[in-house]
């Protein structure tokens, strides 16, 4: 019983409903769960849940953790370390880093990186270019999460924009293609209309303008296209407009290949925000109107979005507040991402059980991840416990991305992040961490 953990008297929930019940952890897995009391012999190390929320540990399947090259906005380590202090038990970093990971060798120095330092299981992409498909066609299916193709909104090698060299990714990529589709040439176009009647005194209310909705329903309607074309799974991130949704089916996950992912900030902002919070909002795609932050949220419910993640984009607050023409796009969000979520699931939007389909096993479910994203035995022990009653308001004190700020500052939050378990390991509980115990790499049932 040395090595066993026994959760007992909270309310577990899952995507399918909730009940009173005990989980027994036993090493890295789940051992058994049941409903009720726990009857048997009992370990040495007990949780008591009573009155709290467990959960599966959320998969973030959009990150930049900045690591390499871009370390003063964030690391894998800090960002690793904020992310579990958010239910967040494994993510999938993106290839956008300086130098941009398009190699095979590159990844795996990514890989060895995390592996020192992530106390989040974890995966990387690899970037496509117009010039790397013999890379391309050696990558491990089994550890590489995904193909991320720079569709719009990117610089140098990570953006492919001719259409010989988009329909020779389609059709050649061995794993799951994730596209970030904005229409470079009509942001362009906009942007210049917008410096000659502005010139350097564009404010950020106008992001949602110069990268407009019909910017992101254009080039997310041409990877659709390919995809149907060449039978590519395409995985669309950070949809953020009610027109692009109409772009996708409603049926069950299972049944699909094109799928698509919605982020949090899409979920809780609107362009209304920006007169309050301004460059600290700006991310690529914009934030765009109410109606389409509601049909997002409706989205969710009806099926026809799969997957919320976060799309953490970490810069300096230095960075941000720049004019808008100087500042990046991006900013943190996975200390946040599941209290935000169960907020909007607070003030009716959503149900839990619907948040942690979105979260834990849709993504799961979508990249084929071995034996997790679920409570189940056998599976990894990666659990949340949530205390759905204790308010607490994010200040710059309790923010722990490296860059140090977030745009949910002053916001008073009424469940809180008690404890996260990452391969049985208690990692984060109370506010204190245990960096002992490195999570894993992500398995991939391909």
């Amino acid at each position: 019983m040395m090595n066993k953990i026994l959760i007992e008297g909270g309310e577990i929930i899952q995507g399918n409903g909730r009940f009173s019940g005990y989980i027994v952890i036993n090493g890295e897995l789940i051992e058994e769960v049941g409903y009720g009391e726990y009857k048997g012999n009992r370990p040495s190390r007990i949780i008591d849940a009573r009155g709290k929320w467990i959960m599966p540990g959320v998969i973030d399947d959009q990150v930049h953790f900045r690591e390499p090259g871009m370390t003063h906005k964030a690391d894998i380590a800090s960002e690793s370390r904020t992310a579990i202090a958010g239910g967040v038990t494994s993510f999938m970093d993106m290839p956008n880093n300086n130098p941009a990971t398009t190699t095979n060798e590159l990844i795996e120095e990514k890989f060895a990186i995390a592996a020192q330092c992530s106390p989040a299981n974890y995966s990387f992409y690899f970037g496509a270019t117009e010039q790397n498909g013999k890379e391309l066609n050696r990558l491990d299916s089994k550890h590489v999460c995904g193909v991320k193709l720079f569709m719009g909104s990117s610089t140098g090698s990570l953006l492919v924009t001719t259409q010989k060299e988009l329909e020779r990714i389609f059709a050649e990529s061995p794993i799951l293609i994730a596209t970030h589709c904005e229409d470079n040439e009509l942001i362009a176009q906009s942007l210049y209309k917008f410096k000659n009647t502005y010139g350097d005194n564009i404010q950020p209310a106008m992001h949602p303008l110069i990268r407009s909705a019909e910017a992101c329903y254009r080039s997310t309607a041409q990877a659709v296209e390919l995809a149907d074309k060449y039978g590519s799974k395409l995985h669309v991130l950070h949809l953020s407009t009610a027109r692009e949704l109409t772009l996708f089916d409603n049926k069950p996950l299972q049944q699909k290949k094109i799928t698509n992912e919605l982020c949090v900030h899409h979920l809780w902002f609107s362009d209304k925000d920006y007169a309050r919070l301004g460059n600290r909002i700006k991310w690529n795609p914009a934030i765009k109107s109410e109606s389409d932050r509601l049909s997002l949220l409706e989205a969710l419910k009806s099926g026809r979005a799969d997957v919320i993640g976060t799309d953490h984009a970490p810069h300096t607050d230095a960075e941000k507040s720049a004019p808008y023409l100087a500042c990046p796009s991006g900013g943190p969000f996975v200390q946040h991402s599941l209290l935000a979520m169960l907020e909007l699931a607070v003030q009716g939007y959503l149900k839990p059980e619907e948040v942690i389909e979105k979260m834990c096993h849709a993504p799961a479910e979508l990249f084929a991840i071995n034996n997790r994203g679920f409570i189940k035995e056998g599976f990894y022990a990666d659990l949340v416990i949530v205390n759905p009653n204790d308010p607490w308001t994010v200040s710059k004190e309790n923010i722990l991305s490296k860059c140090g700020w977030s745009p949910l500052e002053g916001y008073t939050f009424t469940n809180k992040i008690e404890t996260t378990i990452v391969n049985g390991h208690i990692a984060y509980d109370q506010g204190q961490f245990d960096l002992s115990v490195k999570g894993k790499a992500l398995e991939f049932n391909r």
